[in-house]
């Protein structure tokens, strides 16, 4: 595949049964995965403002949307918003190496708003239509952002790309036709927010990678072009320049490639977090033993540094705090990014005496490899070293199902009650199914998150 008619033809006939077990597989995993990010998301100042703004100024009078974990609504081009901000508030979502950022933060909470709005309608969906609705969205923006990445000098962030994975799905929801569809696709591209992902890194804020503005676009772009609003051609999409990354398209599956965090921290930092963590399982070393910490990393990551992180925000973009708390607490999860621990005064004064250096060669394998090698210097003078390490959770180095649903378990625990959590991951599990309605999963995300 290469034209757009045929990006089309993948958009709109693709259908559950082209699917092979493995992509159906992976998307219930990014589903679950992703449910369970937004409603640790949701305990968020970000999520609680956007949710605001998008209820106020985003509203519906008519077929409104599900707001994710909230038991309110907006419409669906709002509850996306809110959606998306709602799971980039939270870093832990699956991400993808090569276009070094996320599809799943705009594109699955972008689909639930559009179906839950469509269900209010009177448009009945599967749970067959969901996944299919998900894997075609998925695949649009992962080869969207590779080829956007070999295309310009700039790093932008997911929102930039993963807007035309939204569009893509949603017009295949909507029913729009080719001619519609490829509009759809433009207006995604040309509104995306192409912002530059290393402001973000360098100063960390709440405007972090844009995937909400990633999905409101998206949602936006397909509806404006159902109403005749005309925005093509994509570049991205359909450029001689970029047309190989679209070859395949159907037959290889860049959704494969998907990688799961086990730390809600920037995916840059988590090979020193790993390395951390691995020294402490071999030596039974704690905080108070370490004197001074080196982190030899790839530049990117070094760019990370986060010292003294006074938001999580900061601490989320950040290498040498996460790794201080690994250190201090032995752990790394939503409590050590969380205001209260950047307070913690042990985990600070290690933070302090963290040092990152760049490797030439780590700098190199970046993106398609993530390396780091810590050095860990101890009161009585001995020195502990890692081997290379990488993250947990690549392809080639998977969370297993167990590890995936025990941190979807560990997202919720507190925030929903357990038979609720329950009912969500048998509902993802059911997706599936012959005959399973979307509407089972639907419904579950109008429960609100018990907040504070």
């Amino acid at each position: 595949m290469g034209s757009t008619t045929d990006i089309a033809g993948f958009i709109h006939t693709t259908s559950f049964e082209d699917l092979p077990p493995d992509v159906v597989s992976t998307i219930q995993r990014c589903c679950l995965d992703l449910l369970g990010v937004a409603v640790a998301g949701r305990t968020t100042d970000l999520s609680r403002i956007t949710t605001a703004h998008a209820r106020r100024y985003f509203g519906a009078t008519e077929d409104p949307a599900d707001i994710m974990f909230t038991g309110t609504t907006a419409s669906a081009v709002g509850a996306a918003l809110a959606g998306g901000m709602t799971v980039d508030a939270f870093d832990a979502h699956d991400g993808h190496r090569l276009t070094k950022g996320h599809a799943g933060a705009a594109v699955v909470p972008a689909v639930l708003a559009v179906l839950s709005s469509l269900e209010r309608a009177g448009r009945r969906s599967s749970g067959r239509d969901l996944l299919a609705a998900l894997a075609v969205g998925y695949e649009v923006a992962l080869r969207a952002g590779i080829a956007l990445h070999s295309s310009v000098s700039d790093y932008h962030t997911s929102g930039a790309w993963n807007a035309l994975g939204v569009a893509a799905a949603v017009a295949r929801l909507l029913r729009l036709d080719v001619e519609t569809t490829r509009h759809a696709l433009g207006i995604a591209e040309y509104h995306g927010p192409r912002s530059q992902m290393m402001r973000c890194i360098d100063h960390p804020t709440m405007v972090k990678d844009g995937s909400g503005w990633g999905a409101m676009v998206g949602v936006s772009s397909a509806l404006l072009a159902e109403s005749g609003f005309t925005g093509a051609p994509a570049v991205t999409v359909e450029s001689e320049r970029t047309a190989t990354h679209w070859r395949g398209l159907g037959a290889g599956w860049q959704l494969l490639q998907q990688y799961f965090k086990p730390y809600p921290v920037c995916r840059w930092a988590q090979p020193a977090v790993q390395a951390v963590s691995d020294l402490i399982a071999a030596h039974r070393i704690a905080g108070e033993r370490v004197a001074g910490v080196e982190v030899l990393t790839f530049h990117e990551a070094t760019r990370l540094a986060g010292h003294t992180p006074r938001t999580t925000e900061e601490a989320q973009y950040a290498i040498a705090f996460p790794v201080a708390a690994m250190l201090v607490r032995g752990r790394l999860g939503a409590e050590e990014i969380a205001p209260a621990a950047l307070q913690d005064p042990a985990i600070l004064a290690l933070s302090r005496r963290v040092v990152l250096r760049e490797s030439e060669r780590y700098s190199r394998a970046f993106p398609a490899e993530r390396w780091a090698e810590v050095t860990l210097t101890l009161t009585d003078g001995s020195v502990l070293r890692s081997v290379p390490t990488t993250a947990i959770g690549d392809p080639e180095n998977p969370l297993s199902d167990l590890a995936v649903r025990q941190k979807f378990a560990r997202l919720c625990a507190g925030l929903l009650p357990l038979q609720d959590v329950v009912a969500l991951e048998d509902a993802v599990d059911a997706l599936a199914d012959a005959g399973e309605p979307a509407a089972r999963l639907l419904g579950l995300l109008r429960l609100p998150v018990a907040i504070g």
